[in-house]
């Protein structure tokens, strides 16, 4: 290269990044949350109320302090909010926990649903171009099971499957979540019962094609690599990368070659499925062109099909970022403690739920705030340290608490950084075993009532020996 080319490639490298610099710079996260905007919408959600102790704002920052501790009682959440008052000179409030839980009762679910919903979707817009992939939006699906109380309430709405011996298992949803991958941020969820009719991860996705965009990516595994899935996404302009489906198989010989186990192919229109109707079938395409690809052990399929844009090696690598929708889930169910939801009314379960998701992307607005402070991607940032900070911020009296010391805070977030994760494998299993209960195979309270019967006859027989 010579000298020239060289001088005028440095001078277009730096224009590039006082570009990207600048637009960092123009990015103020934490204004989603103490912004007019932000507050404005809040009040639109909150339903009509009379003044209590416990109005709607201050019954869902408990109910969120709650999904963050690791005592989540209804007593631990009364008294941190009895303190809270008597350090900034508030009247002497009752600790009982029945107003509160009442309250809980009245939040409106829409309202949580609502705000966790608008908070993602605008962090996932403010995320600037150096996080993306290729200035596009990347967008990670994937499912899980939540566990829940073992109530006769639970069992009507959400039945324990079908592999769980009656009495031994415990109600279940099943949860489908849509995760940005730049700022970790949930768009939206699904959620439904883990069996029966229209409640398949597959079922639960359609209703989240809102979330996906025309220029989107989507990355998901070998589950949605479907014809139908992929018609559809590619009729909303939408590009994706899955993992071929273990059910068809890929030949090489076939299609358009692009390279060393890399072709375009057509795939044909499968017979109509059972649960769609005619007229649904007839909106899809005869043919679908896609590109195959083996790369790292993996068999991909993706729309991204000019080779000569996009090498196999590159989507292998975005592939590979599917990995952390695996962790958000994770950072979800075990960081924050929702692998067992702790209510009892399968209304309150729900609403519940939202509220670990709500104050999930809470976190997730302070790690973008964080990141773009630092200079940093929110993908090197570790939750589990702005969970522990922020919870460490929220028990001091933060009425007398300065700007500077939530900056300061902030910038502590950025301070902690998570381990290359690139091809890690750990197995699944556990090296420290359980106690050695005997398995509960029937309602604890049957139980209890067991237990009860057999001491009470003991202590006639004693009666009657002593006699």
């Amino acid at each position: 290269m010579c000298h020239r080319s060289r001088t005028r490639f440095a001078e277009q490298r730096r224009h590039q990044i006082e570009q990207q610099g600048q637009q960092l710079k123009a990015v103020d996260f934490f204004n989603m949350l103490n912004g007019p905007a932000f507050l404005a919408t809040v009040d639109a959600l909150l339903p009509e109320h009379r003044e209590r102790i416990y109005t709607p704002t201050v019954t869902l920052s408990m109910f969120i302090k709650q999904a963050l501790e690791s005592d989540r009682s209804l007593q631990k959440a009364v008294d941190d909010w009895a303190m809270q008052r008597a350090s900034d000179g508030l009247r002497e409030g009752s600790t009982n926990t029945a107003a509160y839980s009442k309250a809980r009762m009245r939040l409106p679910l829409e309202t949580v649903q609502g705000l966790a919903r608008m908070m993602g979707e605008q962090l996932c817009a403010l995320a600037p171009n150096p996080w993306r992939w290729r200035g596009r939006s990347v967008k990670l699906m994937d499912g899980t099971g939540i566990s829940m109380p073992d109530t006769l309430e639970n069992q009507a709405r959400y039945p324990q499957p079908s592999s769980q011996a009656q009495g031994v298992g415990f109600p279940q949803i099943r949860l489908v979540a849509v995760m940005c991958l730049s700022t970790g941020a949930l768009l939206d969820s699904a959620m439904g019962p883990h069996a029966g009719k229209g409640t398949s991860e597959l079922s639960l996705f359609s209703t989240l094609l809102h979330t996906l965009h025309a220029g989107d990516v989507l990355l998901a595994d070998a589950l949605y690599c479907s014809y139908f899935v992929m018609a559809t996404l590619l009729a909303k302009g939408v590009d994706m990368v899955f993992e071929q489906n273990g059910s068809r198989i890929t030949d090489f010989r076939r299609g358009h070659r692009l390279g060393a186990r890399d072709h375009r192919v057509e795939w044909n229109k499968p017979p109509r499925p059972a649960w769609m109707t005619r007229e649904q079938y007839q909106t899809f395409p005869a043919k679908l062109t896609l590109r195959e690809t083996d790369v790292g052990g993996r068999i991909l399929v993706t729309t991204l099909v000019n080779h000569r844009e996009v090498h196999k090696n590159e989507l292998l690598h975005l592939y590979n970022e599917r990995w952390h929708v695996e962790l958000d889930l994770r950072s979800i169910k075990t960081t924050m403690g929702m692998e067992v939801l702790s209510c009892k009314a399968p209304d309150m379960v729900e609403k519940e739920l939202h509220v670990y998701l709500l104050a999930y992307n809470m976190i997730r607005v302070l790690m973008a705030q964080a990141a773009h402070e630092a200079g940093r991607h929110p993908r090197q940032l570790s939750f589990k340290h702005a969970v522990q900070l922020w919870l460490a911020w929220i028990t001091r009296a933060t009425a007398q608490l300065s700007p500077e010391y939530l900056a300061q805070m902030i910038r502590l977030m950025a301070q902690v950084e998570v381990g290359h994760r690139h091809g890690r494998v750990e197995p699944r299993a556990r090296k420290r075993r359980p106690k050695p209960y005997s398995w509960l195979k029937e309602s604890r309270a049957k139980a209890r009532q067991r237990i009860i019967r057999r001491r009470s006859r003991r202590s006639t027989q004693r009666k009657t020996a002593q006699a």
